[in-house]
């Protein structure tokens, strides 16, 4: 999928459109399970979003049926320039809490490389848990792959690699079991 693309293109849960000078992605708190409410209203409005989703088996007590979930619940990313006049329309979306930023009131961007690298890690498909928010540990590239040029924090958990991918504004985290 080219980034530069004019057209907007769905991918998942993903709208892309054409990348600008000045556009940034924002952390946006939403209410609880509203998150698929407010991506629909964002993106019925103008308004560039990215909700990352899991797929999960989800059981009842006459089926089973595979669900997408929210990877990060509570919270999604929209690509805007930082004016009052971008950031107030989607305040005014139902179901939008606020933007998340370290100042009170201030959205904070969200780099383009952990955006890039979580949609990467949404559309391979793979089996993705969240992780605790990690500062420190060893930062690494994957080389090759479908999840060729995510970047993110290497850990051992019960015996397997895992690539652990930091969502600095959210101070949360998603991981992935790799091969070594």
């Amino acid at each position: 999928m080219d980034m530069k693309s004019t057209d907007t293109h769905k991918i998942g849960h993903v709208r892309k459109s054409a990348v600008s000078n000045g556009v940034y992605w924002y952390a946006v708190h939403v209410k609880s399970r509203h998150e698929f409410k407010v991506l629909e209203r964002l993106t019925g409005s103008g308004v560039v979003a990215f909700l990352p989703v899991v797929e999960r088996l989800s059981r009842w007590k006459d089926r089973k049926k595979l669900v997408d979930f929210p990877l990060f619940p509570g919270y999604l990313f929209v690509h805007i320039h930082k004016v009052y006049d971008n950031i107030l329309p989607v305040l005014k979306i139902p179901g939008v809490v606020r933007f998340l930023g370290i100042v009170p009131g201030e959205p904070q961007p969200v780099p383009e490389e952990q955006i890039v690298s979580l949609r990467k890690l949404v559309e391979s498909k793979k089996d993705i848990d969240p992780y605790p928010y990690l500062k420190e540990g060893e930062m690494v590239r994957v080389k090759s792959g479908p999840l060729a040029g995510v970047e993110g924090v290497l850990v051992e958990k019960y015996g397997q690699h895992m690539l652990v991918l930091s969502v600095d504004v959210l101070q949360q985290g998603a991981a992935v079991k790799i091969k070594d």
